[in-house]
């Protein structure tokens, strides 16, 4: 699993390749006497917004960070998997990629809702305008995307968050120093 991830984080067209063909396999779930090419064009054409989104969120992140492609799938497999660096040009690129993507976390509740209530709305006008078939299609849809998005980005936090505070501490002295009475405390460092 962790290779599949690997190889998708380097090679952008495999992810946008893989989403294309799983949305319009959904599309033609719900709405099966729809045209295959149809619904695939269609499909392709309305993720361009989410590839020039995605295009410019990792240029943003090779920028902050100093790195290639390939570094920063290296720093991401390091978010992954808890592994703090002890290279000091290393941890400050992961410091950076960090704090970027909490920070870009900060509006994480008000998005879920939005999405929540734009799937609702999907639904309703599904319910609406179309068969019981696409009604039931997009309500399960309408539930299950958010709550994965939900836990999955809940995950990702806790992975950064824990990250964080592994950098606070210094290389090679698991964050403790010693305080004037000899004994070792943990070291919070000022933020």
């Amino acid at each position: 699993m962790n290779r599949l991830h690997t190889f998708l984080t380097r090679n952008l067209w495999a992810q946008v390749a893989l989403s294309v063909l799983g949305a319009s396999a959904l599309v033609l779930l719900i709405s099966p006497g729809e045209s295959p090419t149809a619904v695939l064009i269609r499909v392709a054409f309305s993720s361009l917004g989410g590839v020039a989104v995605l295009l410019a969120v990792r240029r943003k992140e090779k920028r902050a960070t100093g790195t290639d492609t390939t570094g920063l799938v290296t720093l991401d497999g390091r978010i992954r998997s808890g592994d703090v660096p002890n290279d000091p040009a290393e941890r400050e690129a992961l410091r950076t990629l960090v704090a970027k993507r909490l920070h870009r976390t900060r509006n994480r509740p008000w998005a879920l809702a939005f999405l929540a209530l734009l799937f609702g709305g999907v639904t309703v006008l599904t319910a609406l305008t179309a068969g019981p078939r696409e009604t039931i299609g997009f309500g399960i849809l309408a539930v299950t995307f958010p709550v994965w998005i939900y836990f999955q980005g809940r995950k990702q936090l806790r992975r950064l968050h824990r990250m964080r505070e592994a950098l606070r501490e210094e290389p090679g002295i698991g964050g403790l120093t010693a305080s004037p009475n000899g004994r070792r405390t943990l070291r919070t460092p000022p933020t």
